[in-house]
């Protein structure tokens, strides 16, 4: 559907067809002019299969891919330029999801989390209701956008790559500004994977999963090359949540991924024995609202992440 609006032409993309892989010679299901605007429905990750009277347990397998909405091509992009994607609005369904399973995440090796264990949310308030009080406020973005790759053929949408996709940046939410390099003419740019809420890192592999409404500007940029994916953030990075104190953690070592897990590993330990969470529990909350952080990678041999838990989420008589 197309409309005319005060601002140009608005299209709307809905999400009944769907690709789950990258693929440069699938063919456009929409093209645009530069400085146009495009309102596209998401599916969740899962697509659908956590939905409210859906199962229960989260799979004991990774799906095949991220259903995708696209793609859309912007008429006359061309190898060697940008596309620039303003995010304008984010909607959320009314509902959402967390899962892990054994070998998956940061953490996939640890017995406590061999799952296959899955947390529903509530998404018609926010913030966002967890336990113990908790709660988690919207800051909602979408976890893959991305422009085809160069590379012919089938590829999983799974790790980030040149073209972006499943960057799960947080924050590229509403007035962000995306800078993605055109890899083939028409750029055939896609997205999905809406998340309500996330950490820094997404460490059990989910965040707050959920379907999303996504309405972006495109706007090309003529010669100007962008390695890869930039972005402008609307203005201060985890606005709703960094308000007041935090608690940290920290790990430390010679392999970055190691002390991340070391930090975390450590978070997971202060939420069980000092606010009683589950091990579940606590996995879930440090991967929908902590923030891991290089904190330092220049004093070798060892380097420093800390776990950054925003104490803004707890209820004021939480310690």
């Amino acid at each position: 559907m197309t409309t005319i609006g005060a601002s140009g032409r608005t299209h709307v993309l809905d999400s009944a067809i769907y690709h789950d892989f990258w693929d440069n010679s699938l063919p456009p299901r929409l093209t645009i002019a530069s400085g146009e605007t495009v309102t596209f429905h998401c599916r969740d990750s899962a697509n659908g299969r956590y939905a409210p009277g859906r199962a229960d347990a989260a799979p004991a397998t990774r799906a095949a891919g991220h259903p995708l909405t696209g793609p859309v091509a912007i008429a006359g992009a061309e190898p060697g330029d940008t596309l620039a994607v303003e995010v304008l609005a984010l909607e959320t369904g009314s509902w959402g999801y967390t899962s892990f399973r054994a070998g998956a995440g940061l953490l996939g090796d640890d017995p406590r989390f061999a799952g296959p264990y899955v947390h529903r949310w509530d998404l018609t308030s926010d913030p966002i209701p967890f336990v113990r009080g908790v709660r988690i406020p919207k800051e909602p973005f979408l976890g893959v956008m991305g422009v085809a790759p160069a590379e012919p053929g089938r590829h999983t949408t799974m790790p980030p790559r040149r073209n972006a996709g499943n960057v799960d940046i947080k924050q590229l939410g509403v007035g962000a500004r995306v800078y993605l390099p055109v890899l083939v003419p028409g750029a055939l740019f896609s997205c999905g994977d809406g998340h309500a809420a996330q950490g820094d890192g997404e460490v059990c592999v989910t965040a707050i999963e959920c379907e999303m409404t996504a309405t972006l500007r495109f706007t090309l940029l003529k010669g100007r090359a962008v390695p890869e994916l930039q972005y402008r953030t609307a203005g201060p990075i985890t606005a709703r949540t960094n308000v007041g104190p935090y608690y940290c953690t920290t790990g430390h070592g010679p392999d970055l991924m190691e002390a991340a897990r070391q930090a975390v590993r450590y978070m997971i330990a202060h939420l069980v024995e000092e606010r009683g969470f589950t091990p579940e529990e606590a996995y879930i909350l440090c991967s929908v609202a902590v923030d891991l952080k290089i904190s330092e990678i220049v004093d070798a041999p060892n380097w420093v992440v800390s776990a950054c838990l925003p104490l803004s989420i707890f209820p004021e008589d939480a310690r």
